[in-house]
């Protein structure tokens, strides 16, 4: 991509090569964190169901600043994936003609299955998040009084949603996704902002590695805890 100084430095920052790996980088840090508060609310649920709704109450009770979150998240998902497939296209357009056989080149390349669907995997997640929010967010209004207080009782919504087969063995199949995307998604993100050296390099993949792991079962407890009865 040709960096012109006619058009400002923002615009030839997006365009370029190494400006959309840092974009992805940090976007993706975000978003990783996102996932990480989110399931740490969802476990909640295996507490009690009083904790659940009475958290979403409080998220509700921010009023405006909720959806400018929520919309700014949503905002960020889909710029990440679309600055992702740009920067998949520009790879293909420079090699057009594929290998017969994908091989790693060696001990410091972390090519892996991981890697090599980070598309794929990031297309199918922005997709559920979508039928996450109609699902959920924007699902039945149950109501229930806690403390005196009436609020939405989200936590029936869930475990209605959890015991249907499709909806819960659905819900972990994308979560194994996402671990996958995780993996090589939080190294390369430290990688390509600049942060990472030789000697660094493979203990931060072993943190993204477990992290992955850790975010993922967090997020499949709950859905199988629930469809098989674990939690009423």
């Amino acid at each position: 991509m040709t960096i012109s100084s006619d058009r400002p430095k923002l615009i030839n920052f997006y365009t370029s090569p190494i400006g959309k790996k840092i974009i992805t980088g940090v976007t993706g840090l975000g978003l990783s964190l996102f996932v990480l508060v989110h399931m740490t609310g969802n476990l909640t649920l295996l507490a009690s169901s009083e904790a659940y709704n009475q958290l979403a109450h409080f998220l509700e009770s921010l009023g405006i600043l909720l959806y400018v979150i929520e919309f700014s998240l949503l905002g960020l998902a889909i710029f990440h994936v679309v600055v992702g497939i740009k920067i998949r296209l520009n790879t293909l357009q420079a090699r057009p003609i594929g290998y017969s056989q994908i091989k790693s080149v060696g001990e410091p390349s972390k090519q892996s299955l991981s890697s090599r669907s980070m598309l794929i995997t990031g297309v199918v997640l922005l997709g559920f998040l979508v039928l996450h929010l109609a699902t959920f967010k924007f699902g039945i209004y149950y109501t229930t009084i806690i403390d005196g207080v009436e609020m939405r009782n989200l936590s029936r919504l869930v475990i209605e949603k959890f015991h249907n087969p499709a909806y819960a063995f659905g819900y972990a199949g994308v979560m194994v996704m996402l671990a996958f995307h995780l993996r090589h998604g939080i190294w390369s993100a430290w990688q390509s902002i600049g942060v990472l050296n030789s000697k660094i390099s493979p203990f931060v993949y072993a943190i993204a590695l477990i992290s992955a792991i850790l975010i993922a079962t967090g997020f499949v407890i709950l859905p199988l805890s629930i469809y098989f009865d674990f939690v009423n």
